[in-house]
């Protein structure tokens, strides 16, 4: 019984997910898409010692210059199996 239970939950999980949770999950693979993203950090102390930072994230999507309205479109379709509801450009929290 456990066992079967346990295997209904994993695979529960593996289900689509709503549209709106889909939406909001893929816009940050949008806004990857965009192209390198990055942080740079410099510090010093004061017994003089220095410390710096490179960050650097760029995703497979923005290295092929996939467009990031296909890459979300694409994206909410596979994890909800329907279409966003709003073209990504159109959204009042896209930023690229």
């Amino acid at each position: 019984m456990r066992a079967a239970l346990a295997m209904f939950a994993l695979l529960a999980a593996c289900g689509p997910v709503s549209r709106e949770a889909a939406e909001r999950n893929c816009l940050a693979q949008a806004k990857a898409a965009t192209g390198p993203h990055g942080e740079v950090a410099i510090g010093a102390s004061s017994n003089g010692g220095l410390s710096t930072r490179l960050e650097l994230d760029i995703s497979t999507d923005a290295l092929a210059g996939r467009d990031p309205a296909q890459v979300y479109d694409a994206c909410v379709y596979r994890q909800s199996g329907q279409l966003p509801s709003r073209p990504l450009y159109s959204r009042p929290d896209w930023r690229p």
